[in-house]
């Protein structure tokens, strides 16, 4: 995907939760608040988006949003435990209605056999609702997993605002 389609994504995205009165948090790691600025690169989103937390370490994680040590220690900061807690911190820590997270292994080094270099957990949340887990492993380099991951995260809070 393109920035040219990043950016109309994100402006479709927008458009949908101010129709329907919702606010979005982001809560990143791998994509280093790509998120939040394919959000906030459209004119006019202050009334859409709340924040955006780039928790790109694990005490980020773990003070930033509430995700235990603990889990962070037995599962590991690219997990489906830590995308869904990643998802709910944000909303606790925020006002919005819908936050998406993004954990992954972006590359080109961090990879294993169980963790490839291109592995993407994301969790999508709306207040009051539950969370949603999606684990996506993209090909191609560092950028290309990055943007991807931006597209897939735009994706799913489409996908909880009801436009999905």
């Amino acid at each position: 995907m393109h920035d040219a389609d990043l950016l109309a994504e994100a402006e479709a995205l927008l458009a949908v939760c101010r129709a329907a009165g919702l606010t979005i948090a982001t809560a990143e790691s791998c994509t280093g608040g790509l998120v939040a600025a394919a959000l906030t690169a459209i004119a006019g989103s202050s009334d859409v988006v709340d924040r955006g937390f780039v928790t790109y370490s694990n005490a980020a994680k773990t003070e930033m949003l509430g995700v235990p040590a603990a889990m962070i220690a037995a599962e590991g900061a690219v997990s489906e435990a830590v995308a869904r807690a990643m998802a709910e911190g944000a909303l606790r820590r925020s006002a919005a209605s819908l936050a998406v997270s993004v954990t992954g292994i972006a590359g080109p080094g961090g990879g294993s056999a169980a963790k490839p270099v291109g592995l993407v957990w994301f969790g999508a949340a709306r207040r009051g609702g539950a969370v949603r887990a999606l684990r996506l492993v993209f090909p191609g380099d560092r950028a290309s997993v990055r943007r991807e991951a931006v597209a897939q995260a735009l994706a799913l809070l489409r996908e909880a605002a009801g436009a999905g």
